[in-house]
């Protein structure tokens, strides 16, 4: 008499399901995520800092480096600070759009002088213009790291009470300027 194969245990299937669905699972979840990747706006990453006070400095001015600027001389007016650099090339994209905006007198713009040498950053401002209400120098980067800041050029919409409300990286466009931030700055300079 014949015997049958003895059937396979039930745990033995169990661990060959495994052995092939988990992988199979684990590819399609990091494609999900690829997938959605693919439709995001590299400039559009969420900062953690959003709806927070904007970090304290007290650094010096660029014009007058034995005076300082701190977050405390901000207090009561709606703001951006504009994160910049003699050597950053992206800057020079923004910046015609930066001369215009401080010409309409809109809104008080701060530059911060970012990892640059400050005999650097004056000489790109007298060739270039200067729309900033005053620039402040940040030579080793540490109030920019406090920012978050990924790179330069960034731009932080900062409200009456010290609060940053948007973060925009990368160089400002008239597009992101007339429907999202001139909006914003309206808005918290009414309340």
């Amino acid at each position: 008499m014949a015997t049958l194969p003895a059937a396979n245990p039930p745990s033995r299937n169990r661990t060959k399901v495994l052995r092939w669905t988990l992988p199979l699972a684990v590819f399609l979840v990091i494609v999900a995520f690829l997938f959605v990747g693919l439709f995001r706006d590299p400039r559009e990453v969420p900062s953690p800092l959003i709806g927070k006070p904007a970090p304290a400095f007290a650094l010096p001015k660029l014009h007058e480096p034995q005076q300082k600027l701190t977050t405390a001389d901000m207090r009561g007016q709606v703001w951006l600070l504009n994160v910049w650099a003699s050597w950053c090339v992206s800057c020079r994209v923004e910046h015609p759009l930066l001369v215009d905006l401080a010409k309409a007198n809109l809104v008080t713009v701060v530059g911060l002088n970012y990892k640059d040498e400050p005999k650097d950053g004056l000489a790109w401002l007298a060739e270039r213009g200067d729309p900033y209400k005053t620039s402040i120098v940040d030579r080793d980067g540490r109030v920019g790291i406090d920012f978050g800041v990924y790179g330069v050029p960034e731009t932080f919409v900062i409200d009456k009470t010290g609060v940053i409300r948007y973060k925009q990286i990368g160089p400002l466009t008239a597009e992101a300027l007339n429907d999202t931030i001139l909006p914003l700055v309206r808005k918290l300079q009414a309340s």
